[in-house]
């Protein structure tokens, strides 16, 4: 048996202002923008060089969807951005005003910062140490 998964649903209020926010803030590739229906499309998000898990932007619909956007995960980080490079992009983080929740910390398992997306998702930026990627 083979499975993974291809995308993670991120609910939004309005796709262009999140694409604004991913591709040119956190330069994100935009692998597909397709619209469905009038009001609908798929939108589906990448980091630079990554062939795995895509974002799908999903626009909330209704008070309730709504109410979730930037909750999806009840506080906690949500999603861990692996890089190859902290410092590269935390600095771009810093440059693009990206509201950083917690400064860079040196753990048992690489360099980490906590930062939030323009919905107040919580994201960790993780450079993993040599010894953690075996």
């Amino acid at each position: 048996m083979k499975q993974h998964i291809a995308h993670i649903a991120l609910l939004v209020r309005d796709y262009d202002e999140a694409i604004e926010f991913y591709v040119k803030k956190l330069k994100f590739a935009l692998v597909e923008d397709t619209s469905l229906t009038e009001t609908k499309r798929w939108v589906l998000i990448a980091p630079q060089g990554s062939n795995g898990c895509k974002l799908l932007l999903a626009k909330a619909v209704g008070s309730e969807q709504l109410a979730q956007v930037g909750r999806q995960s009840g506080g906690r980080v949500f999603l861990f951005l692996h890089t190859d490079n902290f410092h590269r992009d935390y600095e771009n983080l810093i440059k693009h005003n990206v509201n950083i929740v917690r400064p860079p910390s040196t753990e048992t398992y690489g360099t980490v910062a906590v930062f939030s997306d323009l919905y107040g998702n919580l994201w960790d930026l993780i450079e993993q140490s040599t010894s953690a990627q075996k």
